[in-house]
């Protein structure tokens, strides 16, 4: 019973090495980013980098993809934060803008059947158009994290039920395990941030 338990336990707690240093740095990630910190970004394309590997060998391919962009993002994530405000300041948060939801809706749509075609015809990956809908998904809201949008909050959180079902079934625990974590930091996220986004609001703009 005792041995039954632990091959249980060590079944669903398992994952490589490699994924827990990825797990560990990917939750970092997104505590810092949901503090406002600059540092969010040097960790995630540390996490990134990792994830590549990760997703690769359990057949992610599009989430694997994904993290090579995501590292892109993160470099001009981490510019934009430092000189993407007004007259090159920092920048604070604001609003998602009306065009931005219509090109992120379009974009998204055209990505996951697109995409998802591809990988069903010219792969063996698991869950082609699931795994392209949270890529794109992912993709939009990251974009929005770069422009210090409040809103990108919303988006981590829809990605983020969608991916903890999928990782259990690939067998990633830590990882879906993460993204459960995740869910619950969206929600802080997007309360924190919305609290700054009001007190920005309410300053006054001094007189020229």
């Amino acid at each position: 019973m005792l041995h039954s338990l632990y091959e249980f336990w060590t079944s669903a707690a398992g994952g490589t090495p490699l994924e827990w240093v990825a797990v560990i740095t990917g939750f970092a990630c997104v505590w810092l980013a949901a503090r406002e910190s600059l540092w969010n970004f040097p960790t995630a394309i540390v996490s990134c980098g990792l994830y590549v590997v990760v997703y690769n060998g359990a057949k992610l391919y599009a989430d694997r993809n994904l993290q090579v962009v995501f590292i892109a993002m993160s470099l001009y994530g981490w510019y934009e934060w430092l000189y993407g405000g007004s007259r090159h300041a920092a920048l604070v948060v604001t609003r998602t803008r009306p065009w931005e939801w219509v090109s992120i809706g379009l974009g998204v749509l055209l990505f996951t059947g697109g995409f998802g075609y591809y990988l069903r015809q010219n792969t063996d990956a698991a869950l082609p158009f699931w795994d392209s809908f949270t890529t794109a998904g992912s993709l939009a809201a990251q974009y929005l994290l770069t422009r210090k949008r409040l809103e990108n909050w919303l988006l981590w959180i829809m990605v983020d039920i969608i991916y903890v079902p999928i990782l259990w079934y690939k067998q990633l625990y830590p990882t879906s395990g993460l993204y459960a974590v995740y869910l619950a930091l969206a929600v802080y996220g997007y309360v924190e941030w919305r609290r700054t986004a009001r007190a920005t609001a309410a300053t006054p703009v001094p007189a020229a």
